[in-house]
């Protein structure tokens, strides 16, 4: 067993190096080959020897491994905290050793850095180059430990931090919180019902892109759905087991013979692992997201294993269609009707939007879109676009 120290090394000063912020990349390591994000916690190793967890038998040892793999539904979420890790072990020269397994101490400097923004007030920040930071929210910090936690465990290490330690890391991410607070940037702006008109105007739903963009857009809104729930990050990071195909959705008649669509997601944000969320999706006139899949489907034909939302090339590939993209695309038609942004709208919350002004029961709403609680955050950004509903001129009426 390779020995490891829990030792960091010495401060580095401000003379680290730097390269542009969209432009960092990890050091190469063999301990570290080149593969899907989600099979990174498996595949990305350290250099230490975990101890052993099951017998010395083969048999034992391979359910293990299978049990192993198994344990969580969705690993490519892990894939983006385990390389932000590393890229900080390899800016602050943090030797392999010390990566697996992590002390305290060295996650508790990983999250300082992840949450930091270098403020150019500050005599010691402003002498560092802010590209060194890549800057996330506490949130994502905690989902960054929360991969790094899964890497050890799927490694074979017990879990690196206790409860106490747990206690220190979020009392200083409280307080960088509150530094940074007044820096936040804006909150995506609701979709609205005017701007989804819009959209439709604007595209051409003969052309297989904007059908495809136009379904998106859509099943999003009515559907309350999260936006990566109907995009992928590339073209090679789709999988079948981890976005919609043309076989999750299914197209229906209730008791009221009214017609209905249903999206079946393979992986939700709520979901427990093994656990099945569905989209339901009802007519809704002009703009009505079935006939958004139905001509979807006329228009990009494709099979069951294809992607829900894709579209074709020039050459007749079925493509599924990547966020950026699509959101490039909406994002212009928004601008050029005169709704300018530079951070995307928010197809759940304007949904949610909607349905609340037309006097839909909250908890319908809350069931509708998946959310665990309508969050009281969630709630009042859908309320700020219909209070004028409920409240205007309630003076008037005396």
């Amino acid at each position: 067993m390779v020995p490891h120290s829990s030792a960091l090394p010495s401060p580095i000063a401000p003379s680290i190096p730097v390269h542009s912020s969209r432009h960092l990349q990890l050091n190469p390591s063999s301990l570290r080959p080149p593969c899907r994000a989600e099979e990174r916690i498996f595949r990305w190793h350290g250099t230490n020897t975990p101890p052993p967890s099951t017998i010395e038998h083969p048999l034992i040892q391979h359910i293990a491994s299978l049990a192993n793999r198994a344990s969580l539904r969705d690993t490519a979420s892990y894939g983006a905290g385990l390389r932000k890790f590393h890229l900080f072990c390899d800016i602050f020269s943090i030797p392999e050793s010390a990566r697996l397994p992590a002390s305290f101490e060295l996650l508790h400097s990983f999250v300082l850095w992840a949450v930091t923004d270098p403020d150019p007030n500050d005599p010691i920040l402003s002498e560092v180059d802010s590209a060194t930071f890549e800057l996330v929210s506490p949130g994502v910090a905690r989902k960054y430990l929360s991969a790094v936690r899964a890497w050890h465990i799927a490694q074979g290490w017990p879990p690196p931090l206790n409860d106490s330690n747990h206690e220190r890391i979020n009392w200083s991410l409280r307080g960088l919180e509150n530094l940074h607070g007044r820096k936040r940037k804006p909150l995506r702006p609701p979709i609205t019902l005017t701007m989804l008109t819009a959209l439709k105007a604007t595209l051409t739903l003969s052309d297989p892109f904007d059908a495809c963009i136009w379904a998106m857009a859509s099943c999003a809104f009515f559907g309350m759905m999260r936006f990566g729930e109907v995009s992928c990050k590339s073209r090679a990071a789709f999988n079948t087991s981890l976005h919609l195909t043309r076989a999750h959705a299914f197209f229906g008649t209730d008791l009221r013979n009214c017609h209905y669509a249903r999206l079946d997601l393979p992986v939700a944000k709520t979901a427990r692992p093994g656990e099945t969320q569905s989209v339901f999706l009802n007519e809704q006139g002009d703009l009505c997201p079935l006939a958004a899949l139905r001509n979807l489907a006329q228009v990009v034909p494709a099979s069951a294993n294809d992607p829900l939302f894709s579209w074709r090339d020039r050459k007749g590939n079925i493509r599924p269609m990547v966020k950026v993209r699509a959101l490039e695309r909406i994002n212009a038609i928004l601008m050029a009707w005169g709704w300018g942004t530079s951070f995307g709208h928010s197809f759940r919350i304007g949904g949610a939007s909607f349905y609340l002004a037309k006097k839909v029961d909250p908890e319908i709403v809350r069931l509708a879109g998946r959310w665990k609680s309508l969050a009281y955050e969630t709630y009042i950004r859908a309320f700020e676009q219909i209070s004028s509903r409920h409240l205007a001129n309630a003076a008037s009426l005396q």
